[in-house]
């Protein structure tokens, strides 16, 4: 988790936000939006949204009364507590990559995702120092049967780490399966109910529609009051308005109806208001999340969230590169140090992601977790006190002195960042000078050989084993 010890990035003034605000609401009065499922169509009409087909058109007033529900901070809460998280403030929760098909192997290329790249993936977020909420579809496991893939993941998720937990959002019955198999870890359902456990990403789809699978995941974890991340997926140009001001008025509509069914549902449900709207090249037609737009976007997201008094989630080392190369490193860069600058308290596709969103990379993991720790430090700020200002040692070392060998200097000889994968050396001709994906591929082999699952009681993993069986029969 980081702690921002900044202030955050505007991109919009006040009256910029109203304005934002202000044809929002006349988006969802004039067009509503089109909820697929009957059910929450249902329980939007008991609660005086018109409703007509299957477009919902909800209210100002309805959406102010969500608002005032909403938690602005909640706790997410690890089987092991010294892994808990405080969600909102100043303070950033970090998870890795989610929901990719494929994985870029080192030196062979693309291909599709295997459960063994899962169980990789998840040792490498355990061993991280950044990575807090582990389990969803880090990657897509394409040799695990759909019926039990989403229980198979989250097995792998608790027992090789003790950190916070994502579940599923593949409908009614997977999201409950994904409870239940929780609370065998917490022991106790009322825990859970009072509790949040896991984070679960609840996507709508743009333009304008929430589809029955998504709402019914939403009813479950909201109802069981565990959070939830209601995103848009809003394309440029594409699926919304190419301008971003437009992109994200459409999202704020869809974000700002995905709420209001949650507080329906639960009043006072943990959410999370989200994006992975997404810049398009309209040349190729390809995803541009590498270009600069995308941090403005996200930017916009974060404050736009502020406006409401919400937690906000986007960002992330995200890339359009094919590898773990240059290019992969300035974009994710830019993109993770504008999330923590735009003042994001959750951060999804923390590490590991190439191809905008459609492919992992082992190495790219930990090139991003290097990333990561630079962008910790820079986010700490700077201490100013009698200490670090050093007047005294200034005064004794005099005009034309040495500092390096004052007790001052040794003090603090170690406040310098130790990296873990980037070099600090000279250049030697007679010694070999590895590129930064191979030392990231040689690291990673060390890692994953040397891996140690944090404890897990024995009883517990065999009820988590009988539970997938159960589901099998």
């Amino acid at each position: 988790m980081i702690k921002r010890s900044l202030k955050n990035t505007d991109i919009f003034t006040d009256e910029q936000l109203d304005k934002i605000h202000k044809t929002t609401m006349e988006i969802l009065e004039k067009n509503g939006m089109e909820i697929l499922s009957k059910k929450a169509r249902k329980l939007f009409e008991e609660n005086g949204a018109k409703v007509e087909g299957k477009q919902v058109y909800v209210s100002e007033k309805m959406i102010e009364d969500a608002l005032t529900e909403t938690p602005n901070e909640f706790t997410l809460h690890a089987r092991n507590p010294n892994n808990n998280v405080q969600i909102g403030g100043k303070n950033t929760v970090l998870a890795p990559g989610y929901g990719a098909p494929f994985v870029m192997e080192y030196k062979k290329g693309r291909r599709r995702a295997l459960y063994q790249d899962y169980l990789n993936f998840t040792k490498l977020a355990g061993y991280s120092d950044f990575i807090d909420v582990v389990g969803g579809v880090l990657v897509e496991p394409t040799d695990i049967e759909d019926e039990i893939r989403h229980v198979k993941m989250m097995k792998t998720a608790l027992k090789y780490t003790d950190k916070c937990l994502m579940g599923s959002a593949m409908g009614a019955k997977k999201a409950e399966e994904s409870i239940e198999m929780a609370s065998i870890v917490f022991e106790d359902m009322d825990f859970i109910k009072k509790h949040p456990v896991m984070i679960t990403l609840i996507n709508t789809n743009s333009p304008l529609q929430i589809d029955e699978r998504m709402s019914d995941a939403l009813f479950i974890h909201s109802a069981y009051n565990q959070p939830i991340v209601v995103a848009s997926l809003s394309m440029t140009g594409t699926t919304a308005p190419t301008t971003i001001a437009g992109a994200l008025v459409e999202q704020n509509a869809e974000i700002l109806t995905g709420i209001t069914l949650s507080q329906l549902v639960n009043k006072g449900a943990p959410v999370i208001y989200g994006s992975a709207s997404s810049v398009v090249d309209l040349k190729t037609g390809n995803l541009a999340i590498g270009n600069p737009e995308t941090a403005k976007m996200f930017n916009g997201t974060a404050q736009i969230a502020r406006y409401y008094g919400l937690p906000s989630r986007g960002g992330g080392a995200l890339t359009d590169s094919l590898t773990p190369d240059a290019q992969a490193g300035y974009e994710s860069m830019m993109n993770f140090m504008s999330a923590i600058q735009s003042g994001f308290h959750f951060i999804l596709h923390s590490a590991g992601l190439l191809e905008n969103y459609m492919t992992m990379s082992l190495e790219k993991f930990l090139i991003d977790d290097e990333i990561i720790g630079i962008i910790e430090n820079f986010a700490n700020g700077l201490k100013v006190n009698d200490d670090e200002l050093a007047k005294d040692i200034i005064l004794d070392v005099g005009s034309s002195g040495n500092f390096i060998a004052t007790q001052h200097t040794f003090d603090h000889m170690r406040d310098l960042r130790e990296s873990r994968l980037s070099i600090k050396e000279r250049y030697f001709s007679n010694k070999e000078q590895p590129y930064t994906e191979e030392r990231a591929n040689k690291m990673c082999k060390e890692i994953l050989e040397e891996y140690e699952c944090p404890p897990l009681d024995k009883e517990v993993e065999e009820k988590l084993d009988n539970y997938i069986e159960n589901i099998k029969k």
